[in-house]
């Protein structure tokens, strides 16, 4: 019965990909591979591991080097999950997810900017108009959502993924806060260093 609604969940969650008509951009592609397996990935499914090692939680899967596995495997592929479904979701229904930090001043405006840019999104094909994140949204949820069937009893429940999903749409608002306020000359620096291992990767 569990199984039976987590697929029918997930279904209603993919249903729009199959309406599918355009395709990702060489960039979405691009950010996809680097979300799903870069080190970012890696080191959030190793924090979150450790802290539900430390929490035993789920006690089922005990705790030492064989419960931290169980934990990480689960969160990194939790995360691949999400991140596939925000792709398709986003791609079909023309979101632009990557941040684009604001002109603000102030604290409190500047971090209601990032809130609200985490559910609204510009949209790819109509500029200067915006749509909500429906990418992001379904990605988190049905991350949660589909997770649950490889976790234990304690927690397989679908109350629990929707609240897996919650946290983790809550981590993209922390995100997008930090994304906001970090410094622009530590910016430039990290964006003139990716352009040079561009540079150095692609053929003389």
């Amino acid at each position: 019965m569990r199984n039976a609604l987590l697929a029918l969940l997930a279904g209603c969650l993919l249903a729009p990909l199959g309406q599918s008509v355009a395709k990702p951009s060489r960039q979405q592609l691009r950010e996809y591979r680097h979300h799903l397996y870069g080190a970012h990935a890696i080191g959030g499914s190793a924090a979150s591991a450790t802290v539900g090692t430390l929490r035993d939680r789920p006690h089922e899967w005990g705790g030492g080097p064989g419960g931290f596995a169980k934990r990480f495997a689960s969160h990194l592929a939790q995360h691949a999950v999400k991140e596939t479904i925000q792709l398709g979701v986003a791609t079909w229904h023309h979101e632009d997810l990557h941040y684009h930090r604001s002109n603000l001043h102030g604290t409190l405006p500047r971090m209601k900017y990032a809130f609200v840019s985490t559910f609204i999104v510009p949209k790819t094909n109509r500029p200067g108009k915006k749509t909500v994140a429906l990418g992001r949204i379904s990605g988190n949820l049905g991350g949660g959502l589909i997770s649950r069937a490889w976790q234990p009893a304690s927690a397989a429940g679908v109350g629990a993924g929707l609240a897996s999903g919650g946290i983790g749409l809550g981590a993209e608002v922390g995100v997008n806060m930090a994304r906001e306020f970090w410094p622009r000359k530590h910016e430039r620096v990290r964006k003139l260093v990716s352009h040079s291992h561009a540079a150095a990767r692609s053929p003389a």
